[in-house]
């Protein structure tokens, strides 16, 4: 189908005459010269209407057209009837006189008499737009006129006036405003022969419509409603005179009792009284969510607080009776249900209309009328307070008027209702018949949120706190399983709680009933007993008694259930009571501590519970704990928890054993102890020693004197030791018989090799067993010998050779033995003996009976070696197989866990080292793995301290002979430092206190230990400096983890090259520094993860935990203190590299401030702080100076580290500080500045660090000092101009700036053009870009310029006014920015505002810089000017919304540039065609509509005349589809853009010639579209849709005065849903649809129609455009779903959403048809 252009003519010189059913009417005159005429003179008189400049002159207008129109009565047709009546609508402009007011209604006379009912009915739209709007603001002179034309011209239709009956009522409705008005009565009675025209319950229909989409028509609609409904009955029915739809009626009440005026919610809630109680049959027939909206909106008036608002409301829900209980028996049997159920849901599920603490707020009003407030709070007020619980659980905001809401609610509900609830609930969970436990958590939630009263406290908490213990021993004995439930327990956390709001005097007294006891019980409502509730069991009648009994009895119960179960078993903490058989309570409760599922936390509470009750000193009978069996099971538990595998319960362990001590009259603690370490079983022994170890660690006041280990005779001892001194020369007598006894050939040994950890190990085997007793004691008198003889012995031994010795056998013995030397002495066969004994072992056979003798044996052996290396002088081969022996024998000890004899090994090595230190020999190879291992084995850890003692002991004594073992150790100690505190900080995150006892085997004790061992062994490699022998290729290889932020992706272009320390000093090579640095590492993450913070619950493990992290806390900083005065500089940059390396993975909850508290401690001020960092900065940066001299630099620690350690140092000073480091900083500036503008690596970072101090300095009164201002202006300007001179030099193409490091990698690669750097700059780049971890120099280049913008923008300019104060400074500043960075990023875009966001917030800072606007204007202005500017995306629109906005409100000529490209956009080109003008002058339409949208609500109101004065002069004069379009979008924004107060001014006065354009181009366009259809592709589909989407807008914004109009778009009264018979479509809406629908089926079926209401997470349904995910059409079929649907989808949405509108959903779609995209 082929037509001509929508546009072709414009509706100035067209009119196409109405429908097509009308189009006969002209023709049939068409032939007519009188017509023609007729026709030529309306047309001269209507083109006049152009040069109307003031009133009189509409006069005139109206006069001549009048006259043209009287000429030719004989013609029952109006030529140009569309313009005609544009210019009648405009002449009833309410801004004009009343004069031009009655002419104009003078023609529509003439114009209706003409026509005639037939005529008027065909053009009803032509006329209805004009005299339906006007009544409202008529003169009064002028209405009767316009009445008199509604009743003659319009009520003869009837039936006819159906379609705009809506429209109707609306232009009626303003005569109502006042009931004393002089057009009351005539308005009224036009509204009922309206009626009679159509249905009753049609008509109220449209008025449920208007109340509910026009707020200013709710108070006329009641006015009418009062003196038209009926008053009815409760049984009669309304709906034949309202109509079936009764939710509708209900949602036009609700809109009505919402409303803000208090006038309009009175109205409504008396006709509520009058027709629609709350007992009357409309009500009980209504759909129960309709109910429910009425009745949300009735109770919601009591927030106005208006009593007469209230008094009409109790009356609707009380009824009319006058007696209270008449009233509550109407109010129970019509409203309460729907009133309790409707705030329940309200508050269960709130709405986002409304605040949380609203229904709240309504139930607490109406506590106010207690015949409404007591049923309700019986229904009600356990719901209630169980959403106030949800709500405090999961916070929004608002939060806080909730809480006091709540409060208010919990003081004004009578405390017996609220606790009768409650404990009705809870005594159902207890008993079984609830199966979730809610009530329980609500009770402990109520105690625990609100403040208790007295009464509370002294009547209803006691009361139910005995009750509920009764209840639950009831239950309990008829279900013993039950003790172990959740409810259980849950009940028992909540018993605690009540305790502590209980007054003692609550339970110490009975209270008494104020009548008969089945009277007050059946008056307590819901509670009922339980059937065959048995009596209780005790005798007591006070609560306090009865309830110590019911816990003692539950208490069992539970002791006995924990036997069978090891889980989920009731916590036992609560039941601190008495028991009336105290002896049997504490025997039940004991023997619950040898059960295997009792865990420490039972045993804790268990021994706590009993120790509280025995010193309770007014329980009667007391508990009786002083006796041997009581304290030995409490006592014997205890202790095992001493062992050393269980160290986080050892403190909560030793105080519980010191309280039972403590809390006796006998010493029963000290004989249990005594008694278990003379056990018979040596395990029991082991493990009593090492609880008593533990005991007396952690109490050191603790002196037990052993005297069991004082067995030897003093006489005795006496009377050998002089029989020994008097016989000096019988040593050797002495020696031949042991040797002999030593040399037994029966004691048979061969040689073996063991592997041990991949090491071989010589070593001997015993054959078979020998009298191990004999032989240990010959050895063991020989001790006593050696110890007594000393070094008198040892010479002797030493010189004598053996071959001397009178006895014979001992000869052949040694003959036998085959020793090497002939010359042998008596101390080498000595020797000889000792060291095959502490090298043999026995057979694996015979381990068992020969291993624990072995191990005394060797013991002994040891002894003896260390008697006689420690009083003589041995040979150096003999020290030196000694020494390998015993460092062998160690090493196999520590790996086959034998921890006995390593403490005497460890002593004799020590002598043995000793005697070689004069030796030029080397260190074995196999001591320092031995060390090593001692120190780091797990199965060593009992023996730990010895080896630490023997390192720290050995090595300062024997240097520089074992300096090489320094460094391993020191590495292995850090190891085993990180390991202890990762297993305390395991303990500390473990949160189950019932799963089962935690195992760690870390003390306080160990972590010290270790700390010191670290500070000894550090200490001892700074003593010897010198350089380790490794070469360059062997130092170890720190990889660098590439670090966030800024400094982290600058670090290789801003760093330099490391300098070479002094060899003669400490250095970075040294092993002593690289000691130091890893000891500082360790010692920093202790001190940053030993942070003690209370866990909000208390557990047993927690005492134990805080001694740990304070005691090592406070260890760690005492070490760090003590090597920072050692090595100052070194430990300071050694602490900045911990601090700007992520914490370990196995070390959690370090944080950064672990670094600044540490500066902090160490160092006396900030100033000096600030000093050591520049000196570092300093040491890097200028290369081999004085200030690097007797210092190590940090080869990991670079200066851009260091920089951004003193940035994050600096923003933690505060001004006065910030004042102190002001000098020694700005040295290091200046020093990095210099005199020129070079850039240089470290120019970024210090202007990063300046502009933190500059930020500080400049809240304090320092600026005022002229000096320091003039400083930090020249500093700061010349760090930034070098800044940003570099990031133009190295711009080379639009894209440097980049999204992402990945990003950057791409464009950045081998591809990329190289960029315009200078070579100094390159090799600045070259160094450090493969630490970085980029391919190339560029990538790192490029990644610099990003951080240098991004910093411009975040920080620079926010600032700029405050550093640089002068404006001319910040002026050039913002001028050097835009050019060097702005416009690079600007230019060359396909997309002009897809810009990266960091140039964004750069332009977004400078709009807040009067002074630099200049600088911005040009690039912003260009940008906007760009005709691709509508290629970008909606979302790089969005963001450069405020820029344009500030655009526009600084620069004062900038939109009236605007507006007049809009006006005439001609090309400068004079060969451009015609199509390419329109084109432009589209993109301005467009430009202008952007531009409107960036601002807020009426931002551009001012210029609202100017821009209605172009759009007008486009709609008239240019006829292209493209620009009208344009228009249309333009209009979209408007009414987005303009408040719904000022749209009512604006429609009717500053936009008449505007909104008539709209409305009648919209008609024009409609209604040719109706008349011949625009072909496929046609470009007129575009500008249908445009005026489809202007609509569609319209209709679901529902502005008041447009809703007067959209009947002759769409159906929009009740017709939509309900179809009558024999219905004709009459909106063009709806006749589009029939002629759309009409067309035969293409290939591409109109896809299904969208709904245009969208749902949100508890919120009511949003209206939103139809159209708004539209962009193009290919034919008119593919609107066939909104021409079909659009009044339907209206009516459902209007219906659903009230007045809510979707927003977002708006704007979205208008900036999705803005911004394409392509």
């Amino acid at each position: 189908m082929s037509a001509a252009p929508l546009s072709a003519t414009t509706a100035d010189s067209v009119d196409t005459g109405g429908k097509k059913k009308s189009s006969c009417c002209g023709s049939q005159y068409s032939s007519d010269p009188k017509y023609k005429k007729y026709v030529q003179q309306v047309e001269k008189c209507l083109n006049s209407f152009d040069n109307v400049h003031e009133w009189a002159d509409c006069i005139a207008f109206l006069k001549q057209l009048l006259k043209a129109f009287q000429s030719y009565m004989q013609f029952k047709e109006i030529p140009r009837k569309l313009i005609v009546a544009k210019r009648l609508s405009q002449c009833l402009n309410p801004a004009l006189p009343t004069g031009v007011h009655q002419r104009a209604l003078d023609v529509y006379v003439h114009i209706l008499t003409v026509l005639g009912s037939e005529g008027v009915k065909r053009d009803l739209a032509l006329w209805s737009s004009g005299l339906f709007p006007f009544f409202e603001y008529a003169a009064t002179s002028v209405k009767p006129t316009l009445l008199n034309i509604y009743e003659t011209y319009y009520l003869p239709l009837q039936s006819g006036l159906r379609p705009i009956m809506k429209s109707f009522i609306l232009a009626l409705l303003p005569g109502l405003e006042e009931e004393t008005g002089e057009f009351f009565e005539k308005v009224i009675g036009l509204l009922d022969r309206l009626a009679g025209t159509v249905s009753m319950s049609f008509f109220f229909q449209n008025l449920w419509l208007v109340m509910l989409t026009t707020p200013s028509g709710r108070g006329t609609s009641l006015n009418y409603l009062s003196r038209r409904l009926p008053q009815l009955n409760a049984d009669e029915d309304m709906t034949p005179i309202v109509g079936q739809d009764i939710g509708l009626m209900i949602r036009a009440f609700a809109a009505a009792l919402e409303d803000e005026n208090l006038l309009v919610r009175r109205g409504a809630l008396d006709i509520l009284l009058q027709t629609m109680r709350v007992d009357s049959f409309t009500i009980r027939k209504a759909h129960a969510d309709d109910r429910a909206i009425l009745m949300r909106a009735a109770t919601g008036v009591v927030l106005r607080r208006d009593l007469s608002l209230n008094r009409r409301l109790y009356t609707w829900l009380l009824g009319t009776d006058e007696k209270s209980e008449n009233q509550i028996v109407y109010l129970k049997q019509n409203g309460l249900e729907l009133l309790s159920s409707t705030l329940k849901y309200e508050m269960l599920s709130p709405s986002g209309d409304y605040s949380e603490s609203r229904p709240f707020k309504i139930f607490i009003s109406l506590l106010d009328k207690w015949e409404i407030g007591a049923p309700l709070t019986e229904t009600l007020v356990y719901d209630a307070f169980e959403a106030i619980k949800q709500l405090c659980n999961n916070p929004i905001d608002g939060a806080e008027d909730l809480t006091m809401t709540a409060s208010t609610l919990y003081e004004a509900v009578e405390p017996q209702i609220i606790w009768k609830h409650l404990l009705t609930a809870v005594f159902s969970e207890i008993s079984g018949e609830s199966t979730q436990v809610e009530a329980v958590p609500l009770v402990r939630f109520i105690l625990q949120t609100f403040s208790q009263d007295e009464e509370i406290q002294q009547i209803h908490l006691p009361v139910i706190f005995a009750a509920i213990i009764d209840l639950l021993i009831i239950c309990t004995e008829r279900n013993p399983g039950m003790v172990s439930s959740e409810v259980t327990r849950e009940i028992t956390i909540l018993l605690e709680e009540m305790l502590q709001h209980i007054q003692t005097i609550g339970l110490l007294q009975r209270p008494e009933l104020s009548g008969d006891a089945d009277a007050v019980a059946a008056s307590q409502g819901p509670i009922t007993p339980l059937s065959s509730m048995p009596s209780p069991l005790g005798t007591f009648i006070i609560p306090f008694a009865s309830s110590f009994e019911n816990l003692v009895s539950l208490s069992i119960a539970c002791a006995c259930r924990l036997e069978t179960e090891s889980r989920n078993v009731m916590d036992l903490r609560q039941l601190r009571c008495l028991c009336m058989e105290p002896f049997e309570w504490l025997s039940s409760v004991l023997d619950t501590l040898e059960y295997e599922s009792a865990r420490f936390t039972t045993v804790d509470q268990v021994i706590s519970l009993v120790l509280s009750l025995y010193q309770n000193q007014y329980m009667r009978p007391g508990l009786v704990i002083d006796k041997r069996i009581t304290m030995y099971k409490m006592t014997n538990k205890l202790l095992r928890y001493l062992r050393p595998d269980i160290t986080a319960y050892h403190v909560r362990a030793v105080n519980l054993i010191w309280s039972l001590e403590n809390s006796t009259t006998h010493s029963h603690v000290e004989s249990i102890l005594a008694q278990s370490m003379n056990s018979p079983e040596s395990r029991n022994v082991q493990e009593a020693y090492e609880a008593f170890g533990t005991l007396w660690r952690l109490t050191g006041s603790m002196m037990i004197v052993l005297d069991t280990l004082k067995n030897d005779d003093p006489t005795l001892r006496r009377i050998g030791e002089t029989w020994m001194r008097c016989s000096l020369k019988s040593y050797l007598r002495i020696l031949d018989p042991i040797l002999f006894e030593l040399l037994d050939p029966t004691i048979l040994r061969t040689s073996t090799t063991t592997k041990v950890r991949g090491r071989e190990l010589q070593g001997l085997l015993y054959e078979r067993p020998f009298d191990q007793h004999y032989i240990n004691y010959i050895l063991d008198l020989l001790l006593h010998i050696v110890r007594f003889g000393g070094q008198g012995f040892v010479k002797t031994a030493r010189s004598s050779p053996i071959k001397r010795s009178h006895h014979p056998g001992l000869i052949q013995r040694v003959d036998a033995a085959n020793l090497p030397d002939a010359d042998i002495t008596y101390l080498d066969v000595l020797i000889e003996i000792l060291v095959k004994i502490l090298q043999s072992e026995p057979k694996p056979a015979c381990e068992t009976t020969m291993g624990p003798l072995n191990g005394v044996l060797q013991g002994t052996a040891i002894e003896l070696l260390q008697g006689i290396i420690a009083r003589g002088d041995i040979d150096h081969v003999s020290v030196q197989s000694i020494e390998a022996v015993v460092i062998g024998k160690l090493y196999f000890s520590i790996h086959t866990r034998r921890l006995d004899p390593q403490n005497k090994l460890l002593h004799l090595l020590h002598s043995l080292i000793s005697v070689r230190l004069d030796l030029p020999v080397p260190v074995n190879p196999l001591l320092i793995q031995t060390l090593i291992d001692g120190i780091s084995v797990p199965s060593n850890q009992p023996v730990v301290q010895h080896w630490l003692d023997f390192i720290l002991m050995a090595i300062p004594q024997f240097q520089p002979a074992l300096q090489p073992v320094v460094t391993p150790l020191n590495d292995c100690i850090c190891r085993q430092t990180l390991a202890a505190l990762k297993d305390v900080l395991r303990i500390s995150t473990i949160t189950d206190m019932y799963g089962g006892d935690i195992t760690a085997t870390v003390t306080d004790a160990d972590l010290i230990m270790l700390l010191n061992g670290l500070e000894r062994l550090i200490l001892l490699g700074l003593a010897y400096t010198s350089e380790a022998s490794t070469s360059e290729e062997e130092l170890p290889v720190v990889e660098k983890a590439e670090s966030g932020g800024l400094l982290g992706y600058v670090s290789n272009v801003f760093g330099s090259d490391t300098t070479q320390a002094n060899p003669e000093q400490l250095t970075a090579r040294s092993q002593g520094y690289r000691s130091l640095d890893e000891g500082i590492r360790v010692l920093y993450s202790v001190f940053a993860a030993s942070v003690w913070k209370s866990p909000p619950i208390t557990a047993s493990k927690d005492e134990s935990l805080s001694l740990i992290f304070n005691r090592v806390r406070l260890r760690c900083r005492r070490v760090l203190e003590h090597l920072f005065r050692v090595q100052s500089a070194e430990v300071f940059e050694s602490i900045v590299d911990c601090w700007s390396r992520n914490p370990p993975e196995s070390i959690a909850g370090t944080s950064e401030d672990a670094a600044f508290e540490l500066i902090d401690i160490l160092l006396a001020n900030a100033q000096n702080a600030v000093h050591m960092v520049c000196e570092s900065i300093s040491t890097r940066t200028s290369g081999i100076s004085e200030r690097s001299k007797g210092r190590a630099i940090n080869p990991n620690l670079t200066d851009v580290i260091l920089f951004k350690f003193l940035e994050k140092y600096m923003e933690r000073l505060e001004g006065p500080l910030a004042i102190q480091v002001w000098g020694r900083y700005l040295q290091l500036v200046k020093e990095i500045s210099g005199g020129t503008k070079e850039f240089k690596p470290q120019t970024f970072p210090a202007l990063r660090c300046l502009s933190v101090l500059a930020e500080k300095v400049t809240q304090t009164t320092a600026m005022e000092d002229r000096r320091i201002r003039k400083e930090l202006q020249d500093n700061y300007a010349k760090l930034l101009d070098s800044c940003v001179l570099f990031v133009g030099r190295t711009f080379d193409q639009g894209s440097w700036i980049r999204r992402s490091t990945k990003e950057s990698l791409a464009t950045n690669g081998r591809e990329s053009p190289i960029s315009r750097v200078d070579s100094k700059g390159e090799e600045k780049l070259e160094s450090s870009s493969v630490s970085l971890g980029l391919d190339t120099p560029k990538a790192a280049l490029s990644e610099a310029v990003t951080q240098i913008v991004s910093f411009v923008a975040t920080s620079t300019l926010p600032n700029l006014r405050k550093f640089l104060v002068d404006n001319d400074k910040i002026s050039t500043a913002c001028s050097n920015i835009v050019y060097y960075i702005v416009n690079p990023a600007l230019r060359g875009k396909t997309r002009p505002l897809d810009v990266d966001s960091t140039v964004i917030k750069i332009i977004q800072e400078m709009t807040r810089i009067p002074t630099a606007l200049k600088a911005w204007r040009n690039a912003v202005i260009d940008l906007l000017n760009d005709n691709r500017l509508f290629n970008c995306m909606p979302s790089h629109a969005e963001e450069w919304k405020p820029i344009v906005k500030v655009l526009f409100d600084s620069d004062k000529t900038a939109f009236p540039e605007l507006l007049g490209k809009v006006a005439g956009a001609t090309s400068a080109n004079i060969f451009t065609n015609r199509e390419y003008e329109m084109l432009l002058r589209s993109l301005n339409v467009r430009r202008l509509s952007y531009v409107i949208f960036t601002g807020e609500k009426n931002h551009f109101i001012t210029q609202l005349p100017t821009i209605q004065e172009k759009l007008v002069d486009i709609l008239r004069n240019v006829s292209a589809p493209i620009v009208q379009s344009e228009v249309f979008l333009c209009i979209r924004v408007l009414l987005c853009r303009l408040s719904s107060h000022n749209l009512t001014s604006f429609w009717p006065h500053i936009l008449t010639e505007l909104v008539h354009f709209i409305f009648w181009s919209q008609y024009r366009i409609f209604e040719q579209v109706v008349m011949i259809l625009p072909s496929d592709g046609s470009e007129d589909l575009q500008l249908v849709l445009a005026a489809s989407k202007c609509l569609d807008l319209l209709l679901t914004l529902q502005t008041e005065e447009f809703q007067i109009h959209q009947w002759m778009f769409i159906t929009d009264t009740v017709d939509a849903v309900y179809r009558p018979d024999e219905w004709t479509p009459e909106a063009m809406m709806d006749q589009l649809s029939e002629i759309v629908g009409s067309l035969p089926a293409g290939d591409d079926q109109p896809t299904a129609a969208p709904n245009n209401l969208v749902a949100f997470p508890d919120k009511r349904p949003m209206r939103r455009p139809f159209l708004n995910n539209t962009r193009q059409i290919d034919s008119i079929k593919d609107l066939a779903p909104f021409f079909s649907n659009i009044s339907l989808s209206l009516y459902e949405s209007v219906y659903a959403s009230g007045g809510n509108i979707d927003w977002e959903s708006v704007e979205n779609g208008i900036m999705n048809d803005m911004f394409d995209g392509r």
